[in-house]
């Protein structure tokens, strides 16, 4: 029988043809927006958003204590509506040795680990690209779309072989990639600019994790951990972005075993889709340092229930496996989430976080992303004295940088050497 989701997806089927031309090698929209959606400000429907600071009774959140009560009940319904119920296993990570080499004139490591996220797999690479004669450094984790040989050109990092979205430029066919994908998407990385601030990056291919196509959850880290009797996840029970970001916690508890890394500074960094999951991910696991959306749009930083580029609807029927099955309740009927994405991004407090846009991106809503964030800080503000900076909408290129942030840069859906910059200064606030 085929599951809620894979069902969902054959029936948008005849729509979501006219969108292929658009997906870029990550699976991310192009700067071009698809047509039938709402970019018109004036078109957004009035909407009430649920508030953060009173319990579900009605009563007022007036203190820390109070807070901790209040963020489970958020906690809960961002589970059992939006991204789904991780199992609850105990999971023991097993790494195999480090193979290290010198980079960039002996300034830099590169190091590869293979790390078991259970007993039984799913196996992942893990990519460390550090300063040189450093212990303890601080550190940015993210994972990356296409494989740990695109993010940076060195001929002895590994290549996937983990199943991979095609992509003739990348060298990328039947779902392998190659090794004429080195390097290719570099330039979303920064590496140079990440090691001269004394920082390290990690990052794994996140299809190492789980695969990012609807497959009946019998491939990746779903197929390892078996959710419900039929080992089909149950309507409440995880989707994709729900394991990808339980992979990421496995990373930190490998950290915490490497000298070289500061465990207690790493800053989970994701763009679009893994921007959620960098949201969750936080709101999941408080060891982040700091969190930080990258055009993370529906789903992620965006607003629901302001209905502006990617909806609710659209991105259930186009990606059923990121989410948990009642999430399709509120397709066309955001009205009725009891929640909403600002209180996502306060489940990361007292951690800072960092939400980002681009002028040019609105199938991710830039304005619903910052209002996300404007939002949230009535609860850092409880919890840390510390909240959002700015009242309204930044101009383009003019962050606000401190225990919440904010940018909104000119141009399209991508991560530049801008954002690095900028995701440097808020990092260095937490390190230095």
């Amino acid at each position: 029988m085929l599951s809620a989701r894979t069902l969902a997806f054959y029936c948008y089927l005849p729509f979501l043809s006219c969108f292929v031309l658009m997906v870029l090698v990550m699976g991310d929209i192009a700067e071009a927006q698809p047509r039938g959606f709402n970019y018109d400000e004036s078109k957004v429907p009035q909407f009430e958003l649920p508030s953060l600071l009173q319990f579900k009774d009605g009563r007022k959140v007036e203190s820390k204590k109070d807070w901790q009560l209040r963020r489970q009940e958020i906690f809960r319904q961002f589970e059992s509506e939006v991204f789904g119920r991780a199992p609850q296993k105990k999971v023991q990570v097993t790494a195999g040795p480090v193979e290290s080499k010198s980079i960039l004139g002996g300034t830099a490591k590169l190091e590869q680990v293979k790390i078991e996220l259970t007993s039984q797999g799913p196996s992942i690479d893990l990519l460390i690209l550090r300063p040189a004669n450093q212990e303890n450094v601080p550190a940015f984790l993210g994972l990356n779309f296409m494989g740990n040989h695109t993010v940076y050109a060195d001929s002895d990092i590994w290549i996937t072989e983990s199943w991979v979205r095609n992509d003739k430029k990348l060298g990328a066919t039947s779902n392998r990639a190659a090794k004429a994908g080195r390097g290719k998407l570099a330039n979303r990385w920064s590496v140079d600019q990440i090691l001269k601030a004394g920082y390290a990056l990690v990052t794994v291919y996140y299809g190492d994790i789980d695969p990012d196509f609807d497959d009946g959850f019998q491939n990746g880290l779903h197929g390892k951990i078996k959710a419900g009797k039929t080992g089909n996840p149950a309507a409440d029970e995880w989707g994709s972005i729900a394991a990808w970001a339980f992979g990421l916690s496995r990373v930190v508890d490998y950290l915490e075993t490497n000298e070289s890394i500061n465990a207690e500074q790493v800053f989970l960094l994701g763009h679009s889709r893994l921007g959620k999951t960098a949201l969750w991910g936080g709101a999941t696991d408080p060891r982040y340092a700091g969190v930080i959306s990258n055009n993370s749009g529906c789903g992620g930083a965006a607003l629901s229930k302001r209905r502006f580029g990617e909806t609710v609807k659209r991105i259930n029927t186009s990606f059923p496996h990121w989410f948990c099955d009642n999430f399709n309740k509120y397709n066309d009927n955001e009205e009725d989430l009891p929640i909403d994405q600002h209180m996502l991004i306060a489940l990361c407090a007292p951690t800072p976080v960092y939400v980002a846009s681009a002028s040019e991106d609105l199938w991710a809503d830039p304005r619903g992303e910052f209002l996300s964030i404007k939002y949230a800080s009535p609860v850092f503000e409880l919890l840390t004295g510390k909240g959002l900076n700015i009242a309204s909408f930044p101009e383009v290129n003019t962050p606000s940088i401190g225990t919440l942030s904010y940018h909104c840069r000119q141009g399209g859906h991508d991560v530049t050497a801008y954002d690095w910059a900028n995701y440097i200064k808020f990092a260095n606030q937490f390190t230095r």
